[in-house]
């Protein structure tokens, strides 16, 4: 296992900057994403882990190894990407052995970790297989086999899931999480996914325009975003504008609209003063609905829109002055029409996200 540090890594591509600066640590052993919009620097970063792509400014180190000017082939590295790229000439053992191959590893050795690799992704009896006699899956298993043989320092994972339909995609989920952990492989994997972000990352890097915006875990980035701009790229939210009235034991009251609101600072090194113009995040599925006035945190209104899902209910509420806000209401009582009056939606404070404007 090996940790991975990014130092002041600038790419540029002509006059475009995709790369700004950027310092991040990995460490050994993680499965880290890099998650972000179209556009935002992933895989740029990406490549230039691989070293496909050289920096204008800052470093590259793999452990205490410099590998910024490192060739890709001396780096070590396993890479998958978007497109399987086996090759369709070639079987399942074949392509696996492949990079062995080129690395001029004997033939007994070669032939005792392919058959290794094809076993940990569960692909052993099909080594005599082509990848046109393969499902989308299968392919990139053996794909996923193809970049474990080489025994890397770290994994390269460029949105690797995005060509496979949603029940293979849960199905590889688990299976790079699983082969990750037993590996212990370092893993950088890029993805748009959130939920795949947030169902198997250890940590997650959220970028836009060639800078990072936020480092945490899935439930730190999710519960506490930063900025409006990772609260609205990590699923749903309702932003309210306000201003920020009071600020007292690490927590802010904040007036919007729609009433006053106690919370916490999104940015907790940072927190917006008292006066401060401020938006307010709140999760859909945080919010609580009541037939009576809560004492706080609390929303007058009405359900106007609902789909009922089963488990979950998706409410628009409709607040006294006419502001939307959506509600999920887990085992839901109010999605068979017997709410038509009055309701009063009401969220807890630590589930009150105040972002600087």
């Amino acid at each position: 296992m090996i940790s991975i540090q990014v130092q002041q890594l600038t790419k540029r591509f002509g006059n475009v900057v995709a790369l700004h600066g950027l310092d991040l640590a990995i460490g050994p052993g993680e499965l880290f994403f890099l998650l972000g919009p179209s556009g935002c620097g992933k895989t740029t970063l990406l490549r230039a882990l691989a070293g496909f792509y050289l920096p204008e400014q800052g470093r590259i180190l793999f452990g205490d190894e410099d590998v910024t000017r490192v060739p890709p082939h001396k780096r070590n590295t396993g890479m998958m990407f978007q497109s399987y790229a086996l090759w369709p000439h070639l079987s399942v053992g074949e392509n696996v052995a492949f990079g062995l191959e080129e690395r001029k590893v004997a033939k007994a050795e070669i032939t005792r970790r392919v058959g290794e690799a094809l076993e940990s992704v569960r692909m052993g009896p099909y080594a005599d297989r082509k990848p046109n006699q393969l499902s989308g899956g299968q392919q990139q298993r053996v794909a996923l086999a193809r970049a474990l043989v080489v025994r890397p320092r770290c994994l390269l994972l460029d949105e690797p899931l995005s060509n496979l339909d949603a029940k293979l995609r849960l199905e590889m989920r688990a299976e790079i999480r699983r082969v990750c952990q037993e590996f212990r492989l370092t893993t950088v994997y890029v993805t748009h996914d959130q939920k795949e972000a947030l169902s198997i990352a250890d940590r997650l890097a959220v970028l836009d325009g060639g800078r990072i915006l936020q480092v945490g875990t899935p439930r730190e980035v999710y519960r506490r975003p930063v900025c409006r701009t990772v609260a609205n790229f990590i699923g749903e939210t309702d932003f309210l504008p306000g201003k920020v009235v009071a600020h007292a034991a690490g927590r802010l009251t904040v007036e919007t609209a729609v009433g006053c609101f106690d919370g916490i600072a999104g940015d907790a090194a940072h927190p917006p003063p008292a006066g401060a113009e401020v938006t307010v995040s709140i999760r859909p599925e945080c919010w609580e609905l009541h037939p009576a006035p809560p004492t706080r945190n609390a929303v007058r209104g009405r359900i106007g829109e609902s789909i009922y899902l089963g488990e979950v209910a998706q409410y628009a509420f409709v607040t006294g002055n006419g502001t939307r806000l959506k509600i999920f209401e887990r085992n839901p009582r109010f999605a068979d029409g017997t709410a038509r009056g009055e309701l009063f939606a009401a969220v807890a404070p630590e589930d009150v996200v105040v972002l600087t404007a």
